[in-house]
């Protein structure tokens, strides 16, 4: 009894509680919660529109709370049902558990210590899928949801379709999640990894008794998943980089940034040389509006320093701009064979509509050649490209030989 207080309040004393979402667990749900109460008293079942036996065969029992409505909704929904309870009750943190008794409640007591360890962290469950005796099926989607996970967030987790974590829902009060199902355990992960939220694994058991119930639809639940990993992918790219990357370059010096992150990384001249002359080509680039964006998704797969090729790539600067334009369109008429000239009052006029985002079609209205330019700022960008990461390498090559006399 000495052993179950002293656990009870380890669970008190940071506002912990445990959520377990389930639908048409009659056979296991009891012995679920009856293992959960030997480790916490503060406990929120709910059910999530079974038509079986369970809600039956939980009524009878006492030792927690049972929220329940008519319709099955999802495990998300319920999840996020266990989540507005929990903070209306005070909680600072809730630990979901499966009700289909893969889960040992045992475990409960790693996450706790862990949380005392790392306050205010996200923590998950980390099965050993060798050893475990994971179902071939689930082994799959596991790693395709983990190779997904690191492209959204650069993070990289063993098991990010675990169900057993313990969430710090103290900082989604304000957070509006868009999920019902089985997609809602990627949502929350990806969107804590975005606020910030620290995500560490701990190790769990894991056991796959052949009559456990899932709920899990294979067609149905991938392709939801699927299509909201395309939606991240495309916000991280669109937003979350670009506004990392503007949140680390205000925070600091601009100078700074470049030569602590020229000495910070173990990386040859030559990369360094390269990804700054990528970060030029990319800036001087014809994709207005987008040229951040692009610079550091390609930067990720090209393996560069995305500090250096999106602080490069800010050779675009509104100040700049006109001298881009017009050095850009005149390469162009050297290509094509057009010496029209740019004035200087179609210069300025062009940089207001570029900041405006109507640079393409102000170029039109003034009788300009579209293609001219188009061709003359890609020439011209690669060859500030080349020559800024030659200029670079030489430099950091000199840099060396000094260093070593």
């Amino acid at each position: 009894m000495t052993e179950t207080r002293q656990r009870n309040d380890i669970f008190k004393d940071d506002k912990v509680c445990v959520i377990i979402p389930t639908y048409n667990n009659q056979k296991t749900i009891v012995g679920v919660v009856e293992d959960v109460k030997k480790y916490c008293e503060n406990i929120l079942v709910v059910n999530d529109g079974s038509t079986d036996q369970t809600e039956e065969n939980l009524s009878s029992r006492k030792g927690f709370e049972l929220i329940g409505y008519k319709k099955n909704k999802g495990k998300g929904f319920a999840i996020r049902q266990g989540f507005e309870r929990a903070l209306e009750l005070g909680f600072d943190y809730a630990i979901t558990i499966d009700a289909d008794g893969q889960h040992f409640a045992d475990d409960l007591q790693f996450f706790a210590n862990k949380l005392k360890e790392e306050p205010e962290t996200l923590i998950i469950g980390s099965r050993n899928i060798a050893a475990d005796s994971m179902p071939s099926k689930n082994t799959f989607a596991n790693k395709f949801s983990n190779f997904w996970f690191w492209v959204e967030t650069g993070q990289k987790l063993p098991d990010t379709q675990s169900g057993f974590r313990l969430y710090p829902i103290k900082f989604y009060k304000k957070t509006r999640f868009l999920t019902n199902k089985y997609e809602f355990e990627v949502e929350v992960l990806v969107r804590s990894a975005w606020s910030g939220i620290k995500i560490i694994p701990v190790p769990i058991k894991v056991d796959y008794p052949e009559d456990r119930v899932t709920h899990f639809r294979p067609l149905p639940d991938f392709t939801r998943i699927s299509i909201l990993n395309t939606c991240l992918v495309l916000i991280t790219y669109l937003y979350i980089v670009p506004r990392n990357a503007f949140r680390y370059l205000t925070r600091n010096k601009f100078i700074d940034i470049i030569r602590d992150q020229i000495t910070a990384h173990n990386e040859s001249p030559a990369k360094i040389a390269f990804a700054l002359g990528f970060g030029v080509f990319m800036g001087i680039a014809p994709i207005w509006g987008f040229q951040m964006l692009v610079a550091a998704f390609l930067a990720h797969f090209m393996r560069l320093n995305k500090i250096l090729v999106l602080a490069a790539s800010n050779i675009s600067l509104p100040p700049v701009v006109p001298f881009l334009i017009y050095f850009s369109y005149k390469t162009g008429g050297m290509v094509v064979n057009n010496p029209e000239e740019l004035t200087k009052e179609t210069l300025i006029h062009l940089k207001q509509q570029i900041l405006e985002g109507n640079f393409y079609a102000t170029f039109q209205d003034f009788g300009y050649s579209i293609f001219q330019y188009v061709v003359g700022a890609l020439v011209f960008a690669l060859a500030m490209g080349i020559g800024v990461g030659f200029v670079s390498w030489l430099i950091l090559k000199f840099s060396l030989l000094l260093k070593k006399k």
